[in-house]
């Protein structure tokens, strides 16, 4: 290997939104998360809908009247 051409490597405790701490290695100093395996519905089984302004009932009123249409 050339010298001093790789970065540093740290050990460092990488933190997600929910407050889970995970022990790993980086480039990087710090390393924060939205979602982690500890919160994320996939590994937790439990289902979370995260409506940003409304956009649910958005798509639900625009989409209302095409449900029955194609049955004709």
């Amino acid at each position: 290997m050339k010298p001093d051409i790789h970065p540093e490597y740290y050990k460092i405790s990488a933190a997600c939104a929910c407050g889970n701490q995970i022990e790993l290695g980086s480039v990087q100093k710090e390393i924060r998360v939205e979602i982690c395996s500890a919160c994320h519905p996939f590994f937790t089984g439990k289902q979370k809908l995260i409506d940003t302004a409304g956009r649910i009932e958005k798509f639900k009123k625009k989409y209302a009247g095409f449900q029955g249409a194609d049955k004709k």
